[in-house]
Parts: C-alpha cells; structure tokens; sequence
C-alpha cells in the first residue's frame, strides 16, 4: 500500500528523469526552473496529452520526436496582453524613448516575447515616437509555436475592448483600432509593425547575449526561474545592453539582491525600469 510520501517521491523521481531526457536528447535545460512552477506545468502537458503519468510522458518525449513543439509550448508558459501594466508602457514612452531617440540606431531586444502582444506594443510605442524607421526589434522566445503566433499577428477579438483601455492609460494618441483589421472574431495588427522585428528563437538558460541593444525587456520570465538561473539571465541582459541602456523587468521581479544589482540604477524601482550605469558607449552617443 502506497502513502501520499510515497507518491509524491516516485514523482520528484519522474520530473527528475523527464528534465534529464529532455537535456540529453533535445538540449533544452530546465533544471534550473522553480521546481513547484515546472512541477504544475508538466502535469498539465501530463493531463493535456493524456500520458497518466510523467514517466509516460517521457517516454513520448524520447520517441515522438514531434512532440518536442508542444511540450515546449506548455514549459515555456507564453502569456502575454497588449501593453500589459500600463503604466509601464507610459514610462516607456515619456521618460525612455525620449533618451533612445539621441541613437542614430536603436535596437530593442524582447526576450520571451510569447505571442508578440508586447512586441506590437513596443512598435506602436516606437510608431508614435517617429523612431520606428530607425529601430531594430528582436523579439526571441524558446517557444517556436509561440514565435509561429507572435509573427502573424493573429488574436482573439475578444480582447480587443481591454486592450484599447491599456493602450490609452499607456498614453496612447490614436485608436488602438489604427492598428489592426478585424474580421470574424480575430483581429490581425498591420504587417507594417512588424516590418523591422526579427523573430528568433533563444533560450536564455544556454544561450548566450542575443545583441548590443539599448533596451531590453524580459516581463514576467524570470519568476519561473530558480534565483541562479534569474542572475544569469540578469547578467546576460547587462552584457546585452550599451552604457545608459535600458532594462526593463516584470512587476512581480527584481534584481535587488542579483550579483548585477550594482550594474544598474532605478529609473522607476515600482515599474522595475533599470538603467545600466555608465556613459553612453562613445559610438552610440548622439551625433
């Protein structure tokens, strides 16, 4: 006769051997996810795909080379909204966009951009600013289904009503509508936004820096991660990012205790906008 001890080890057990498959024979590590997070997503691809059990799953994971996309999808938790935390978008737009607008180029790195809500926002951002032409956006998540969604572009109509009250709290000067077609119950955001997004798949757990940019956005990634891998990420976005870069982190993460704290100043400790210390890189100052 089993006991709930007795269950609850056979399964650290199995999530153990199914992080392990999935390192060795696809190369993605999630080792250094919170455990309770990967825990609960696993068992919902178990539920999701109906294998019973972890172990089963596994072994789909081993011999099914074609459910890699979806176990993927489901461990890397793509959930995003359009200018998600207003107010962060307003910041953005009033106290960061008017510092990159002294780059002859500016490059933008959305790292675990999941479906691209927040990509399109940052276009519509950098549209309305009149610094679109001149910026580079590189949107990059684990996910490649994720990325599929995020370049067409296509979204339930049903969010289009909140989504237009966050654009304009965001300080927004148009019509969110401006920006989209709807057609039965989808609505489709102009090509013209994604004209200068590159879409990319990265892992930040093995992956190196994506890009020199001058902003960098990880919004709600690293409460999933185990506070090394978070100071890793951290360190990566620092080398990613010019002198008097940008940061910009979720409302639920800080790196008040990361070993790159000292790297980066508060812009706005509330919203978690962080500006990486030091002068502007001389062949990035304004010209």
């Amino acid at each position: 006769m089993t006991t709930e001890h007795d269950d609850l080890e056979r399964e650290g057990i199995e999530l153990e051997l199914f992080v392990q498959a999935l390192q060795r024979r696809h190369g993605y590590d999630f080792s250094q996810y919170a455990p309770a997070s990967l825990k609960r997503r696993v068992l919902q691809l178990v539920a999701q795909l109906e294998t019973g059990t972890i172990s089963a799953l596994t072994a789909r994971l081993l011999h099914e080379p074609g459910v890699l996309p979806q176990l993927l999808a489901g461990l890397s938790v793509p959930v995003s909204d359009m200018f998600r935390d207003p107010a962060v978008f307003r910041v953005l737009r009033e106290r960061v966009l008017p510092v990159l607008a002294s780059y002859p180029r500016i490059n933008i790195w959305q790292a675990g951009c999941a479906h691209g809500e927040e990509v399109y926002s940052l276009a519509i951002l950098l549209e309305e600013a009149g610094l679109y032409e001149r910026s580079q956006i590189f949107a990059t998540d684990l996910s490649a289904d994720a990325l599929l969604q995020a370049r067409e572009g296509i979204y339930p109509a049903r969010e289009a009503q909140q989504w237009s009250r966050n654009y304009q709290a965001a300080g927004g000067t148009r019509s969110l509508a401006d920006y989209y077609s709807a057609r039965y119950d989808l609505l489709k955001f102009d090509r013209r936004l994604r004209r200068n997004v590159t879409f990319a798949q990265h892992n930040l757990v093995s992956d190196k820096v994506f890009s020199e940019t001058h902003l960098v956005l990880c919004r709600n990634v690293l409460i999933y991660f185990s506070n090394p891998l978070q100071d890793r990420c951290l360190g990566l976005f620092r080398d990613s990012l010019v002198r008097g870069g940008f940061l910009c982190l979720g409302m639920r993460e800080s790196m008040d205790f990361a070993p790159t704290a000292t790297d980066f100043s508060a812009l706005d400790a509330a919203l978690r906008i962080y500006r990486r210390n030091g002068p502007l890189l001389e062949s990035h100052a304004p010209r």
